[in-house]
């Protein structure tokens, strides 16, 4: 890309900080790196040399915002970028109208979900698995985004859109079962009663 050779490399704990992007105009219709049909309203991203497909988690340090998106397409091609990512996703983050912003990005494993390599037996895994708190799945991505905004001071407010189409509002990661634990009764004082403990996936 631009002159420039990238590898391709799955990275099971990958995560980086930089500068992330979104594109979409004059893309939409036309097919990713991996043969899909790029939808700028789906939860996608470009990663330069993540297998197609996988998952990252990409978090605004601007904001605290982070959205689970799945990686099908290659890029940036500008050099000061570490991620393009879809129009929804980009509004999910809060940062459609700047058009970049500073992000951390974490490579991560949705139950069910396809990956591009069978897991490598030698890899470790955490001894004990990250939790989130759910507090709710929404129609209004607009209410789901104000709900997150209002529940940050407990903890980093993720935004995750399903296939079903309904926006989730959770809190997390938790490295520990006494942290969420706290962050689940500080959600349910809120008046959020519904909310649950979930693992990570």
């Amino acid at each position: 890309m631009n002159g420039r050779t990238y590898v391709p490399r799955d990275e099971r704990d990958y995560q980086e900080s930089g500068v992330a992007s979104w594109y979409g105009p004059g893309f939409a219709g036309k097919r990713t790196a991996n043969g899909e049909i790029f939808d700028p309203n789906e939860l996608s991203a470009a990663h330069r040399t993540l297998p197609l497909p996988s998952y990252v988690e990409v978090t605004n340090r601007d904001n605290g915002r982070s959205v689970v998106v799945r990686v099908n397409d290659r890029g940036p091609f500008a050099r000061d970028r570490i991620i393009d990512l879809s129009r929804r996703a980009a509004q999910l983050l809060g940062f459609d109208a700047r058009g970049t912003a500073p992000v951390l990005v974490r490579r991560v494993y949705p139950k069910g979900a396809p990956v591009a390599s069978a897991p490598d037996a030698s890899v470790s895994l955490p001894r004990e698995t990250p939790l989130y708190v759910q507090i709710g799945a929404f129609a209004d991505a607009v209410r789901a985004d104000s709900l997150a905004r209002s529940l940050g001071d407990i903890g980093p407010a993720l935004l995750q859109q399903g296939p079903d189409g309904l926006t989730r509002v959770r809190l997390g990661p938790f490295a520990g079962q006494m942290d969420a634990q706290r962050a689940l009764s500080a959600v349910h004082a809120a008046g959020y009663t519904e909310a649950r403990l979930l693992p990570d996936g």
